[in-house]
């Protein structure tokens, strides 16, 4: 049955809610002595698919810890958040404290990402402070969370600089932020991002992000390979996985085209969700993309999708 007719019809709406709360109980529950009886009792997923805060604020609340619960009580491992930087130090850690209680890992945060300014491209004393500002803004940030990678995007490319320099610009100013992360145990992700969506910004490959990453040579500097946007922007999604895969940090999910969950697009997410597992990837895999149907039954779809692509044989 097609599940985007089914979530469709509110007959069926019923039924499907029936579905993800009632025939995906496995045989090895996540959580014991559960007092909502709305908890599903479900495996874990294989691989740390991350939701966004909101992902499932239909069902699992506004609150962000109740969120996470929901999350949990449904299989998931790990969350991601973009803004994390942005919200006040006291839910940072609310947020921490139910993410250690609940064993789910937090995926990278956006530590810098101006698609409107030309800045690590240029070799100036300003881009240099600004990057110092931020790298110690988002130190400050990961001790308080206990998060592991930061997500930075170079900016725009200059129109009148030969392109070289400025892939020299970027190595030196990641080496400077380099060194200021390294002693923290933060690493910097770096993201591409397509043409298409993004015209302008500099870095938007996948080869061009792993030569970067060989130049600075650091532990601190890898990258978040957005799946989406390279669908878009190159393809050959796998083996360009295998070519960089001692750079690769992170993956950010959407299908394409749309950005939904997968199975809405072209992307064979079953294939390469079995690839990362057979190469024993135990990284985040952030859920950037939003839900192909809205309100609850939109959610519960979202899971049946993941529940369908991770249902790969091994």
């Amino acid at each position: 049955m097609d599940r985007r007719k089914f979530v469709s019809k509110s007959a069926a709406a019923g039924a499907f809610a029936m579905t993800a709360t009632g025939t995906l109980f496995a045989k090895n529950s996540i959580r014991e002595n559960i007092p909502d009886s709305k908890a599903p009792l479900v495996e874990k997923f294989k691989l740390k698919y991350a939701p966004h805060f909101g992902t499932f604020k239909e069902n699992g609340g506004k609150d962000p810890v109740d969120q996470l619960k929901f999350m949990s009580d449904h299989g998931f491992r790990a969350v991601f958040d973009n803004g994390l930087m942005n919200k006040p130090p006291a839910l940072q850690e609310r947020i921490t404290k139910a993410l250690d209680e609940l064993k789910m890992d937090l995926g990278p945060f956006v530590m810098y990402a101006d698609f409107k300014v030309e800045s690590l491209v240029l070799n100036t004393q300003e881009v240099r402070d600004m990057l110092k500002e931020i790298v110690t803004s988002g130190i400050e940030t990961a001790k308080r969370t206990n998060a592991k990678w930061a997500l930075l995007v170079p900016g725009r490319y200059n129109l009148r600089m030969e392109w070289d320099y400025q892939t020299a610009n970027v190595i030196d100013n990641l080496r400077f932020c380099a060194e200021l992360m390294e002693p923290a145990g933060l690493t910097m992700v770096l993201e591409p991002l397509n043409k298409h969506d993004h015209p302008g910004l500099f870095l938007t490959k996948i080869p061009q992000a792993y030569s970067i990453c060989r130049a600075v040579n650091s532990p601190a500097v890898k990258i978040v390979d957005d799946l989406y946007h390279q669908q878009i922007t190159e393809g050959n999604l796998i083996k360009n996985i295998d070519h960089a895969w001692e750079e690769i940090a992170a993956f950010h999910l959407g299908d394409n085209p749309g950005r939904k969950e997968p199975t809405t697009g072209e992307i064979n997410f079953k294939n390469i969700f079995k690839h990362l597992y057979e190469k024993n990837y135990g990284g985040v895999l952030c859920m950037e993309h939003g839900n192909s149907h809205k309100g609850k039954e939109g959610e519960l779809a979202l899971i049946e999708a993941y529940r369908e692509v991770d249902n790969f044989k091994v």
